[in-house]
């Protein structure tokens, strides 16, 4: 092992020792009282599978036979999800061709932040993460499953599950991807379009038939963001079949794949050979796989708070300088958009997570001893999926990549160090993604624009305002405030005066897509404006300096004088969209730095 990945690895486990202990010891009590259809009356279990066919009622009827939970967030809104419609039926007929049944537990919501951006409806997008994680918890709390599957893929419904899951971490669970869309047009004619927009040189309906020949069909979204950033977390934490993050959906092979999965689930229930619950999988050893996988592929920072809330979920004590350390030996081996011009089935192509998983081992830099619900040892994810006369089987995936302007062995990476900082100073602190960020824009001092709200900062944009150096202080955005919503309709009017070649900035409370692009941005600072925190007292003109490459987030004002000025204050809550009804979940939110998350605060 790398000496800084051991030490890191090391104080976590040393710091999560008693969080840790007390979550192995609440499920190992779950498996020792076994499914809850072995003490159910006769009426309970008959309502559990009143609806079933008959063959299933038969197997049913012997408490012992292996049931396995389907948890989905199909729906019709995200192509990525929408490939689920067919799942269950794929799922059933695998479990029955090994003795088992498979059945529907329940959904769990799924918003489309594509869809939300920019809009009311945004602010409910953190807190629908701590919604889902409840949905899943309600679908497997009847109790009567070996193991479970989870149907999700993006931005916070996979940690949302993950979450749920963790309560129930004595079943077997198995993550079960759909694959991202074919490509569309290239990114960077889908970016030139969209500046063209910000700057008044392109119609509407000219952008959004830029966007539907982007946007076109069933699957992820073909840039690295949040959503594909959690299938390489799956895959790092072991928790997908090796190879099934970025196989497109209705093919031969995705269709193998998610058959294969029920067949797993149930070889590695309890009472057979090769028991593997969820929480023998994920532990602190595969946690920082997951981070390495993020930095070494530039990954959405969103995960900078996911990361840190899925943690908890399983006892273990996470922080931000954990992913700060491990950054600075992790290097970037991967450019996928927005971070590079192409797209992870470009990436997929290069030789993808077999290839990322086999350079991070060979070079020290993640744990092979771990758990994973293909086996022991992470070395079985340098193999990749194929059809061998329709069955499915799996080879070695590429030593090499064949593809180094999209992909690089560890040794010769596109920059030694991976794509994640913490930023500290008399500001906060907070994190700046650096992968897309051109060296020579990582360290800017200039004067504060302070805006209250994202629609200020986009007026001031169309008024022609921002011709100038400028740092955006984008406040009122952490989970207290509104829901933390990303601000990915900021970046285009950004990266527009950035490009005319002003040096531009932002600094915020709130986030930014897991797209987050070109433009330096100090996102997720906590302590955040809505409770006293620095961002409250900045005034328009104050000179603030953001260095990503020291670390470092100032204002050049005396911290006394600052802390006399009297603090901006927070706007009230929206109301509409549902907002009214997620009051205490923004009154419950943790800061930034824990995760921000409303589940774990009473605990």
């Amino acid at each position: 092992m790398h000496p800084v990945t051991a030490e890191v690895t090391q104080r976590i486990v040393a710091r999560s020792r008693e969080t840790r202990a007390d979550y192995l010891k609440h499920m190992e009590a779950a498996r020792q009282a076994g499914p809850g259809r072995g003490k159910l009356s006769c009426a309970n279990w008959a309502h559990a599978f009143a609806a079933s066919p008959d063959g299933d009622k038969q197997r049913m009827r012997n408490p012992t036979a292996p049931n396995v939970a389907i948890v989905s967030a199909y729906n019709d809104m995200l192509s990525a999800h929408q490939p689920y419609e067919r799942f269950p039926d794929i799922l059933r007929q695998a479990a029955h061709e090994v003795g088992a049944t498979a059945q529907y537990a329940g959904g769990v919501p799924a918003m489309c932040d594509g869809v939300t951006q920019g809009r009311p409806g945004m602010e409910l997008s953190l807190f629908s993460r701590d919604v889902i994680a409840m949905a899943t918890s309600i679908a497997l709390t009847h109790d009567a499953f070996d193991a479970a599957l989870m149907l999700g893929i993006c931005d916070k419904i996979v940690p949302g599950l993950f979450i749920g899951a963790a309560a129930f971490g004595h079943l077997p669970t198995i993550f079960v991807p759909s694959g991202p869309m074919t490509s569309g047009i290239s990114n960077s004619e889908k970016a030139r379009v969209r500046a063209l927009y910000a700057e008044g040189k392109a119609t509407r309906d000219e952008l959004l038939d830029s966007e539907m020949k982007s946007y076109h069909g069933p699957g992820t979204c073909t840039f690295y963001g949040t959503a594909n950033s959690n299938q390489m977390m799956m895959e790092m934490t072991g928790l997908h079949l090796p190879g099934a993050a970025f196989v497109s959906p209705n093919t031969p092979l995705r269709d193998a794949l998610t058959s294969a999965a029920p067949k797993r689930a149930v070889e590695i229930r309890d009472g057979g050979n090769d028991y593997t619950p969820f929480s023998a999988v994920v532990d602190e050893k595969s946690l920082v796989n997951a981070i390495a996988g993020l930095l070494a592929t530039g990954g959405s920072t969103n995960h900078t708070l996911h990361i840190l809330a899925m943690a908890r979920a399983v006892g273990v004590n996470i922080t931000w300088e954990d992913f700060h350390d491990l950054s600075h030996v992790t290097p970037l081996i991967a450019r996928v958009y927005p971070n590079g011009s192409e797209d992870v089935n470009a990436f997929h192509a290069a030789g993808g997570m077999s290839f990322v998983t086999r350079t991070l081992l060979d070079s020290g830099l993640v744990h092979d001893d771990v758990r994973t619900v293909a086996g022991t040892g992470l070395r079985r994810y340098t193999q990749e999926p194929f059809l061998d006369g329709g069955k499915l089987v799996w080879r070695d995936g590429p030593a090499v990549s064949l593809n180094r302007d999209i992909l690089r062995p560890a040794d010769d990476p596109f920059e030694a160090e991976g794509g994640m900082r913490v930023l500290k100073g008399g500001l906060g602190r907070g994190v700046i993604k650096t992968s897309a960020v051109k060296p020579q824009h990582r360290i800017i001092e200039a004067p504060a624009l302070v805006f209250d709200d994202q629609d200020d900062l986009l007026a001031a944009h169309k008024r022609g305002e921002l011709n100038k150096d400028f740092i955006a202080v984008v406040r009122f955005q952490g989970p207290r405030a509104n829901g933390m919503p990303e601000l990915h309709s900021l970046t285009p009017p950004l990266g527009v005066q950035l490009d005319k070649g002003f040096q531009v900035a932002l600094v915020t409370d709130g986030r930014m897509s897991g797209a987050s692009g070109k433009v330096p941005a100090a996102i997720h600072v906590t302590p955040e404006a809505a409770v006293g925190g620095p961002l409250a007292y900045v005034r328009n003109g104050d000179i603030i300096r953001l260095d990503a490459e020291a670390g470092t987030l100032e204002i050049k004002v005396d911290q006394a004088e600052l802390m006399r000025r009297e603090p901006a204050v927070c706007p009230p809550s929206g109301h509409g969209y549902g907002r009214e009804m997620f009051g205490w979940m923004r009154r419950a939110a943790g800061p930034a730095d824990t995760g921000a998350c409303a589940l774990f605060e009473a605990a």
